[in-house]
């Protein structure tokens, strides 16, 4: 698993530096609207059956206020609007900015 070692606010965008010389660039509002957490999209029992994940879609000025390390696995973004329950997995940070 690849692994970020340097994460800047530029403008509008976090970028991010991989261990393997790799970056990669999110907008705030796009950041936002793919957190993984359950409140945005949405938990899933054992039948399959969705539950939430009803939040609005677009998120026009929110911003990313800070973030942190979670383990060696994941960061974990606050945002101006208050959310920060999602996990951003290394590899999911780096589908997200086309890294694959």
């Amino acid at each position: 698993m690849r692994a970020p070692v340097d994460i800047q606010l530029i403008g509008r965008e976090i970028a991010i530096r991989w261990d393997d010389g790799a970056e990669s660039f999110h907008n705030h509002e796009e950041l936002r609207a793919a957190s993984p957490s359950a409140s945005n999209q949405g938990e899933r029992d054992i039948l399959g059956n969705r539950y939430g994940g009803d939040g609005a879609k677009s998120f026009p000025g929110v911003t990313v206020t800070g973030w942190e390390r979670v383990g060696n696995y994941a960061l974990r973004f606050d945002f101006s609007d208050g959310h920060r329950t999602g996990l951003y997995a290394f590899d999911y940070l780096r589908r997200l900015g086309g890294l694959g």
